[in-house]
């Protein structure tokens, strides 16, 4: 059985299983963090150009996010030691900045968790680097309905959890690309990863109801060819199996009285590319 924990302020939670449940000051944390956080997607769009080092787009991350008043929530997290992900071409996620630079026709996905005044600000976006083929651009589209399908889904009235991944699933799959499994979305505010689990390909009507004052991330990854995924020797850096392309966006929500609150949009309106 779900079990939900009322949340009033900023106390000190949990990671205990249950999915919190935030009132007006969570609210206000997560628009402050997911502002920070879509501003710097916005920022690096000029500089995801070939040529370009995942390094230094790292380098921009984490002075952006110190310039903000905050720091990157994954600076130190489980011995990481990067302020964001960037994942290139069949990289799904978790792919570690290093001096590899960006080349034309690559598609790239930058994850950045801005952590302002205890709350956790977590979106990604992809980025296409010069002259992208067709293909290509499809699947970052299509991966960019799928999140947007998602949302739609969780802002029904009576939705439940696996509503979400039921959409997503059924848009992806009617193009005949593979829905990643192996990761999903997760409850964020005051923690980083909380309950609860937000997975993307699922059956409509079933999980946790959704309440006003839950959060979480939806985070689809959609690849070109088959689901399947494996993580490399590094620990962290997961691949297709098959090396098709793989794209990803994500969103932090919040769930309300009348629908959805996506804390992460752009401001200036750059959520998907051609920006």
């Amino acid at each position: 059985m779900t079990q939900y924990q009322v949340v009033t302020g900023t106390e000190a939670v949990l990671r205990d299983g249950t999915i919190k449940l935030h009132g007006p000051a969570g609210f206000e944390g997560m628009r402050r963090a997911g502002r920070l956080a879509a501003e710097i997607l916005d920022a690096l769009v000029p500089h995801v150009q070939p040529g370009v080092s995942t390094q230094h787009l790292d380098d921009l991350v984490r002075q952006m996010t110190l310039d903000g008043g905050a720091v990157p929530a994954t600076l130190g997290y489980r011995g990481y030691t990067h302020s964001c992900c960037i994942s290139i071409n069949h990289v799904v996620c978790h792919g570690i900045p290093s001096d590899k630079v960006l080349k034309d026709g690559d598609i790239v996905n930058i994850d950045v968790t801005p952590l302002l005044d205890g709350w956790h600000g977590d979106t990604s976006r992809m980025y296409l680097v010069g002259d992208v083929p067709l293909k290509a651009r499809r699947l970052v589209d299509v991966t960019h309905e799928c999140l947007m399908l998602g949302i739609e889904a969780a802002s029904r009235p009576g939705a439940r959890l696996g509503d979400i991944g039921a959409a997503i699933q059924a848009h992806a799959e009617r193009q005949r690309y593979g829905v990643v499994r192996e990761f999903c979305g997760h409850g964020l505010g005051r923690l980083f990863h909380d309950a609860p689990e937000v997975v993307h390909a699922a059956r409509a009507g079933t999980g946790p109801e959704l309440k006003p004052g839950m959060f979480f991330t939806i985070e689809p990854m959609i690849n070109l060819g088959k689901p399947g995924v494996k993580v490399l020797e590094d620990g962290w850096t997961a691949v297709t199996r098959d090396r098709s392309l793989s794209a990803q966006f994500e969103h932090s929500i919040g769930i309300t009285e009348s629908g959805v609150e996506i804390f992460t949009k752009s401001p200036k309106g750059l959520d998907k590319p051609p920006y």
